[in-house]
């Protein structure tokens, strides 16, 4: 479909005071599902992510890899097991996240950044011990699954202060050296509430919070997070949206301005999302 010019021109200026929001402000976003593994989808959030640094927004990369984990298991014929939404991590699993995770995934993405035109600088939480973590205690011992203690964002704010977009595996360390597996979804959400950033984004493989699950026409754009218990009461929010949903209410509890969970099926979703005024998926504020 060919756009006139007069388009053109209306959804740059319907994008402009968008671009003025964002000037200056950190936006976290939690990369994994199909749109790490859809090859059209990995151009488009790449050149979404160029195109917001180039107008001044300070993007942070925090990145998963369960199907390329999983696959490098299966190589090495080691059983994936997961123990309620969450990886059982033992000691091989532990090197094989890191392995993936924070040394082929995360030089790729970075590759693949700078091919399209950016700055970036792959990170893990290892590093400069940036996320330091604990064992994570529950009913199951889930093994080198961690929770974290704490986030040193010194590191992130000089790559963005130089102007390189921090791209970030989600491994952590702990006091005494051992190595940690955080859940990428947990990890976006408190290094965005330390930089304090104006809007975490989950990208996600379904549309966003409905109403009813399997009607995408029943999307719930808003949702303030003292509604999120009711919600749950109600059965909307349930099963593998419970944990996602817990956390954006953290994020913004702790000074995020908001959080969304987009479709990351639909190309240029952040895009569409940071810069127009219908955006998409749901937000909580």
């Amino acid at each position: 479909m060919e756009i006139s010019n007069v388009t053109r021109g209306s959804i740059l200026i319907d994008a402009l005071p968008h671009i003025q929001r964002y000037n200056n402000k950190v936006v976290v976003i939690k990369y994994g599902g199909n749109a790490m593994t859809n090859d059209e989808l990995k151009e488009s959030v790449m050149t979404d992510i160029v195109l917001l640094t180039a107008v001044g927004v300070k993007v942070v990369l925090v990145h998963g890899g369960g199907p390329e984990i999983n696959a490098m298991l299966g190589r090495l014929n080691i059983e994936s097991k997961f123990i309620g939404g969450l990886r059982y991590t033992d000691k091989e699993t532990m090197e094989v996240v890191q392995m993936v995770l924070a040394g082929k995934l995360n030089k790729d993405l970075v590759a693949n950044l700078q091919l399209h035109g950016g700055k970036a600088l792959g990170m893990c939480g290892v590093d400069g011990q940036m996320i330091m973590a604990k064992k994570l205690e529950g009913e199951n011992d889930l093994g080198f699954v961690g929770e974290i203690v704490s986030v040193a964002t010194k590191p992130i704010i000089e790559a963005l202060n130089g102007g390189y977009v921090p791209i970030i595996s989600t491994v952590a360390t702990s006091e005494d050296g051992q190595t940690y597996n955080i859940n990428a979804d947990t990890a976006a959400a408190r290094i965005a509430s330390c930089l304090r950033a104006e809007n975490l984004i989950l990208m996600t493989d379904i549309a966003g919070l409905l109403r009813d699950k399997d009607d995408p026409d029943t999307l719930i754009p808003t949702v303030n997070v003292s509604e999120v218990p009711y919600l749950k009461k109600q059965g909307i929010i349930s099963g593998g949206m419970i944990p996602k949903i817990d956390c954006c209410v953290e994020a913004v509890r702790r000074g995020v301005h908001k959080t969304c969970i987009i479709d990351g099926r639909i190309p240029h979703s952040i895009l569409i999302e940071l810069l127009s005024s219908e955006g998409i998926g749901t937000q909580f504020i």
